[in-house]
């Protein structure tokens, strides 16, 4: 398989995801703003039946952060997308600090006939959020495999993509537009599905493998509990022997697998998926490059820049102001 076939099959495994249930809703926020929030708990309300949710935040106005349970604060900006693919708990905030509140004292009792828009703020800048929520049984959105972090952001480049998700803002954002009705137009229920798809593409093409069967890996029986192990915990010191024995297998039997349908090692990957981890943080926050460096697994920030550049070309500083010059904001 070829460079120029990744990201046609990655365009072509998103787009057989199974998402249901999709709506709009909206956040109409002002600084300073801090409210706290776990998704999980309405999964039943939204999607009745549903153990599991999948929310995504787009930008439509100002600056905010998303930080999940290690407390990193991943920024975000207009047109920027915040996902927070398992439902976990989660804080948002704005630029000026303000008292931690619960989303529960900001909407109202349930049932709902519809959603409501939250309102909340002390009253300065505002920052507007147009909120999609899914549901998913596909094994990309299982807790237990943990291909995502729990939250994090996107930042869509120039092109089709970007004008597409704002189209997407504008509609839902129309007072007349029904996504904030719990029984929507087909149209209107679409909408977040082709949003968090298009999402799902950009962040994933930096993904290890996904030029292979890096989707398909997911429900394979060998493959998928040692990935499970490796994204739970990128920073521990893993080794083929114990990854083979969380999957049952030998570990000629595991690093074949691996090889077969990821075309690299156990080892290799493991390399790739912590430099994947160490481009969201070097770009969507703050942490500093040995924060980042112990976040991913590596002892100290001298061996994590090596490892870095050399997948990157650059160092993590270099490569940090590279990608905050032009990033579109």
């Amino acid at each position: 398989m070829t460079d120029t076939d990744a990201p046609a099959l990655l365009q072509s495994a998103l787009e057989q995801l199974r998402l249901e249930g999709a709506i709009f809703f909206r956040s109409e926020l002002s600084e300073g703003f801090s409210f706290e929030s776990t998704p999980q708990q309405l999964a039943a309300a939204l999607h009745p039946g549903a153990t599991s949710i999948i929310l995504f935040h787009i930008v439509a106005r100002g600056t905010c952060w998303v930080a999940g349970e290690d407390g990193v604060r991943h920024w975000a900006e207009q047109g920027d997308v915040i996902v927070v693919p398992y439902g976990d708990h989660h804080v948002i905030g704005g630029e000026s600090p303000a008292e931690l509140v619960s989303i529960m004292t900001l909407l109202d009792p349930l049932p709902w006939e519809q959603l409501p828009t939250i309102r909340h703020g002390g009253g300065g800048a505002r920052v507007d959020l147009v909120c999609g929520y899914l549901h998913s049984e596909d094994p990309l959105f299982d807790p237990a495999l943990r291909v995502f972090p729990s939250a994090f952001v996107v930042r869509l480049p120039d092109g089709a993509a970007a004008e597409w998700v704002r189209a997407s803002v504008t509609y839902s954002m129309q007072e007349h537009a029904p996504p904030t009705n719990l029984s929507g137009s087909p149209q209107a229920m679409r909408l977040p599905e082709l949003v968090l798809i298009e999402v799902l593409r950009v962040h994933l093409a930096s993904a290890p493998a996904v030029d292979h069967g890096w989707l398909a890996a997911l429900h394979d029986p060998v493959l998928a509990p040692a990935l499970a192990q490796l994204h739970r915990a990128p920073e521990r010191r893993w080794t083929v022997a114990e990854l083979a024995a969380e999957a049952a297998v030998s570990r000629s039997s595991l690093d074949e697998r691996f090889r077969q349908v990821l075309g690299r090692s156990p080892i290799r990957y493991l390399t790739e998926w912590r430099m994947h981890l160490a481009e969201d943080l070097l770009a969507n926050t703050d942490s500093g490059v040995a924060a980042v460096a112990r976040k991913v697994g590596y002892d100290s920030e001298e061996a994590f820049s090596r490892a870095f550049k050399r997948a990157h070309g650059a160092s993590p500083s270099h490569w940090r102001i590279a990608c905050q010059s032009t990033a579109t904001r």
